[in-house]
């Protein structure tokens, strides 16, 4: 499955649903929401390019910083045991390594703005390491599908809607919406690691998945037993005081090496200007589509329809006005972001709809916006079962979602 046969899809269920409503109902607003839908998602892409360019000079910049510094080097040996399992066709001292460990950390710790560019410089660094630069390696699918499942320890933008929101305890999906996140995370690496042959009863990556298993065990403890309102204020100075520390580490290590930090970090921010330049066309193929599926009411019909059949099997519909956000992740963030505030809206922040929606919204990453962004940023083609693989994270993240939310909710 590539990305071209989902965009074409896009296109055409859009063109067929749009021409039912024409002809049998009548409805002559249809396509002018859909033309109206490709110029506002063209300008939209443009946006989020053009916007990326100074956090991509930025944290390029940073990532050359820690590079030459030696920091980077640091933090990937205590983990290269792991990757050298999980990426065998990267070399074990390749700079590949430093930049998918900071990308994880930054999606851990729920800051999208850092993770990004890390992501965008860890897959141009493994593209250096492509016979076929127009095909999607093993080590390419590995990194997009594991950012795809979007393992998040800290919900931080979530928490801040809820709050927003007037939801009475904003971090009351904090644990939910972390043990679903794990959960389609671990499903994605078993998925890829049995696509791509790699042991996984291996001892070093046993011992690895059961130390991160306990640590997100240990998180869990920790913040079940911190009142309600605490959790979001130590979430939040955790995850910014742990940013700050990664690049005051850099700066301190690069003075101790007598590296010249300013000079590295200039040499490094050129390349974000030329990124956000590459990766429009992409976003742009991809989010229209997405518009225009949208727009067409596609997305309504598929809602409807789960409805009606829920209703033949005697399934509870309580969870039918949260499944907009779940349907709408892979394809837009800021799509299901804004599905996840209608729900808070509609039903209120602290209902069972608004907090499944929120739960929804952390379980995975944007599957189709990460493969247009991160394949498109080195001009890879052939995603080969990258969106295959990622597409089964997110069913994941759903169906964990929904049992979690029973669990804490129902």
């Amino acid at each position: 499955m590539t990305l071209n046969y989902i965009w074409l899809a896009f296109f055409l269920i859009a063109l067929v649903v749009g021409l039912t409503k024409l002809i049998f109902f009548g409805d002559t607003t249809v396509f002018t929401a859909m033309v109206g839908a490709t110029f506002d998602s063209a300008k939209t892409a443009f946006e989020i390019s053009i916007g990326l360019t100074g956090v991509l000079t930025l944290w390029l910049g940073l990532m050359k910083v820690g590079e030459a510094g030696g920091a980077i080097g640091a933090m990937a040996t205590v983990v290269r045991p792991f990757f050298r399992r999980l990426f065998p066709e990267v070399p074990p001292e390749h700079p590949a390594i430093g930049s998918i460990i900071m990308n994880f950390a930054a999606n851990m710790l729920g800051l999208d703005n850092a993770a990004t560019p890390l992501g965008l410089k860890a897959m141009n660094e493994l593209q250096s390491l492509n016979p076929d630069k127009e095909t999607a390696t093993n080590a390419q699918i590995m990194f997009l599908v594991l950012n795809t499942s979007g393992l998040t320890v800290i919900p931080i933008s979530i928490m801040v809607y809820r709050a927003q929101l007037g939801a009475a305890n904003p971090s009351d999906v904090f644990l939910p919406i972390l043990i679903t996140t794990y959960f389609a995370t671990v499903v994605a690496l078993i998925a890829v690691a049995v696509v791509q042959r790699i042991n996984l009863f291996d001892p070093v990556l046993l011992a690895y998945l059961v130390g991160v298993t306990g640590l997100i065990a240990a998180v869990v403890w920790y913040f079940t037993g911190l009142p309600q309102e605490q959790v979001q204020a130590i979430s939040n100075v955790v995850a910014n005081v742990i940013l700050y520390g990664v690049i005051s580490t850099f700066l301190i290590m690069a003075l101790w090496r007598r590296v010249n930090a300013y000079e590295a970090f200039i040499e490094g921010g050129k390349e974000g200007f030329q990124v956000a330049i590459r990766i429009i066309p992409y976003l742009v193929a991809i989010l229209v589509a997405i518009g225009v599926f949208r727009a067409s009411g596609t997305l309504d019909l598929m809602v409807n329809g789960l409805g009606r059949l829920f209703a033949v099997f005697g399934w509870d519909p309580a969870m039918i006005p949260a499944l907009p956000t779940a349907l709408m992740k892979p394809l837009s963030g800021s799509g299901a972001r804004g599905m996840m505030v209608d729900a808070m809206k509609t039903h209120g922040a602290d209902s069972f709809v608004g907090r499944l929606a929120s739960t929804f919204q952390g379980a995975t990453d944007t599957t189709f916006y990460i493969l247009a962004l991160y394949f498109g940023s080195v001009g890879v083609r052939k995603t080969r079962n990258a969106v295959a693989l990622g597409l089964l994270a997110d069913l994941a993240g759903v169906v964990a979602a929904i049992f979690v939310a029973y669990i804490f909710w129902g």
